[in-house]
């Protein structure tokens, strides 16, 4: 495919552990892709790294972003996403989501993005196998189960431990603290749980997906295990993700957002 020289132009919501790798890569350059603005709820804490980049984007609320931008990349707390999500798809443009758990609160987004000709892409992210999982809905999926095991510190203050008041600090066994529907995971630990949701709206849904999550002290790594039964396959995978600067989040994150971006324009694109 020949390059037009016409670019898409890329903005960024959050500038956490993600949003700045996803910054930088942009930066470095990606094929038929242009980094044109930034937002972040501190934009001074990152002001020096900013001024290193290349080419400086500019810094903007997070309402302009989609005034300028063609793809609005969210890399922000779960709270924002409705904030960064609905001025992107109601102007008929692409927003790519990593707090998928918010859609859960949101869905008449998906309704928005329809009605203006936008689009919501939810990138793998941390999980693996969403493309058999894809596929195997368009035949009929009987069950849809994932295991989450987690270091005590990307569990700490999740909404479902405080209400629930389930103390995980100085456990040494590993200890199931949540069994429920991934609706229920979303809204009980939101920094954590993307995952499954991502699974779920891969799949049946998030009333149907089964969720369990392990305070594990043995491991130091997020672990996820999923397990799928369809008329057209059965299938477990497993995937260790390392943490990144924040424990909450694996480093495989902010790559697969990369690798999103990179198929957008990309003249072989493997994978559905």
């Amino acid at each position: 495919m020949a390059d037009s020289g016409i670019k898409t132009r890329v903005a960024v919501a959050g500038l956490g552990a993600i949003g700045a790798d996803v910054v930088k890569a942009l930066d470095r350059g990606i094929d038929g892709l242009a980094l044109v603005a930034v937002s972040s709820q501190d934009p001074g804490k990152h002001r020096a790294w900013l001024a290193e980049l290349k080419t400086q984007p500019k810094v903007l609320p997070i309402a302009d972003l989609a005034d300028i931008a063609d793809i609005v990349v969210e890399c922000a707390p779960s709270k924002l996403v409705r904030s960064i999500v609905a001025p992107a798809v109601e102007r008929g443009k692409t927003a790519v989501v990593l707090s998928v758990g918010a859609l859960l609160q949101n869905e008449d987004l998906i309704g928005l993005a329809a009605e203006n000709g936008g689009q919501i892409i939810v990138p793998t992210g941390a999980l693996i196998g969403l493309d058999a999982v894809t596929a195997a809905a368009l035949g009929t999926i009987h069950s849809a189960r994932i295991v989450t095991r987690k270091p005590i510190a990307g569990l700490l203050g999740a909404p479902y431990l405080v209400e629930n008041d389930i103390q995980i600090e100085g456990i040494t066994e590993p200890l199931r603290i949540f069994e429920g529907t991934a609706r229920e995971a979303a809204k009980g630990f939101p920094a954590n749980l993307n995952v499954a949701v991502a699974l779920s709206l891969a799949g049946i849904g998030p009333d149907r997906t089964r969720v369990e999550i392990w305070a594990d002290p043995t491991v130091t790594r997020n672990t996820h295990r999923i397990e799928v039964d369809a008329d057209s396959a059965r299938f477990s995978m497993t995937i260790e993700n390392i943490p990144s600067e924040n424990p909450k989040t694996g480093r495989i994150t902010a790559l697969s957002v990369i690798a999103c971006l990179r198929k957008l324009r990309a003249p072989l694109r493997i994978g559905t």
